[in-house]
């Protein structure tokens, strides 16, 4: 069929009249018109005709939807949605109604987007967040991950059908074994089930903290997302250079808000004890046992602790 649209927008122009009633005519036979007419047949003709212009609309989207070239490339008036006709009574005649229905395709990448902005990132590489994930290659890429794998199979479990906990998972391994694409699955799941998350790559984080120290609006609203998230992944803790401030009035409080209200998780190159001997020393002012100890004390109580054992993955596929 030709574009219709386009001779009717011309019919008043004679050369095109009798062509126009030809395009007429194949429209008010095409099998998805009569299969309508024959749903509705309240609907006379008259009132068919007068709505031909959304008659080859329907018709035209259809044909694109039946031979769909992809959602980026939709060649339909709005992309990702297709026209669904529908008769209602008006003033007591049936007539003609139009609207836009999204698609599958268009259904699908709503219910991705929604996922995703459940999901903050700071400082953690994006595509790690985007990626698929494919359960089958996460438990069979090392044999030697099964147990932290499985364990953590049944923590997102555990979740869904009974809710959070305050209690999160600590999990440590060497490097690339892939303790961050892990816990990045565990966020995209729960995300699914509704929960918000957020993940902080440590290193880079503590650094950028020294620049927050002077602009009390963005540390504020960076602390609260961190306090109030439902999910908090502390991403390669261990690895940053740790000065007093990030570590006492930064670190401190967003795990003091949590520890008996909602889960911490974090990655780490030092099983717990290590960690301890890391967070008791600082740049500026060297061991702090004390200190060190009374951060553990808020994260120790409050995890599983769970170790990944593996080869290392990187400049290999992904996970």
């Amino acid at each position: 069929m030709e574009s219709m649209g386009e001779v009717l927008r011309s019919m008043s122009n004679p050369a095109v009249r009798l062509r126009s009633r030809d395009l007429e005519r194949e429209l008010l036979n095409h099998e998805l018109v009569l299969r309508l007419r024959a749903e509705h047949p309240e609907l006379d003709e008259s009132r068919l005709r007068l709505h031909l212009p959304r008659l080859y609309q329907y018709v035209e989207e259809a044909r694109n939807c039946a031979s769909c070239p992809g959602l980026d490339k939709c060649p339909n008036d709005f992309q990702g949605h297709y026209s669904k006709l529908t008769v209602e009574t008006a003033g007591g005649f049936p007539d003609l109604y139009e609207r836009k229905t999204a698609c599958q395709l268009q259904i699908a990448r709503d219910s991705q987007e929604r996922i995703r902005r459940r999901i903050t990132s700071f400082y953690v590489d994006e595509r790690v967040l985007n990626e698929g994930y494919d359960e089958i290659e996460i438990m069979g890429k090392d044999p030697r991950r099964a147990p932290a794998v499985t364990r953590l199979y049944q923590y997102i479990g555990s979740v869904k059908e009974s809710g959070l906990s305050a209690r999160g998972l600590y999990l440590y391994g060497s490097f690339g074994t892939g303790k961050t694409f892990l816990m990045c699955y565990l966020l995209h799941e729960l995300a699914v089930a509704g929960y918000s998350g957020v993940i902080v790559y440590m290193p880079d984080f503590i650094e950028e903290l020294k620049s927050m120290m002077t602009d009390g609006a963005k540390l504020k609203e960076t602390v609260d997302t961190l306090k109030n998230c439902d999910l908090l992944i502390f991403d390669d803790i261990g690895a940053e250079n740790l000065n007093p401030w990030a570590r006492d009035h930064v670190l401190g409080p967003i795990l003091n808000y949590r520890m008996e209200r909602k889960p911490t998780f974090y990655t780490s190159n030092y099983p717990l004890e290590g960690l301890e001997k890391h967070l008791s020393f600082t740049s500026k002012d060297g061991e702090e046992i004390h200190k060190g100890q009374r951060l553990m004390n808020r994260i120790s109580p409050y995890v599983e602790v769970v170790q990944l054992v593996g080869e290392n993955q990187r400049g290999l596929s992904r996970s």
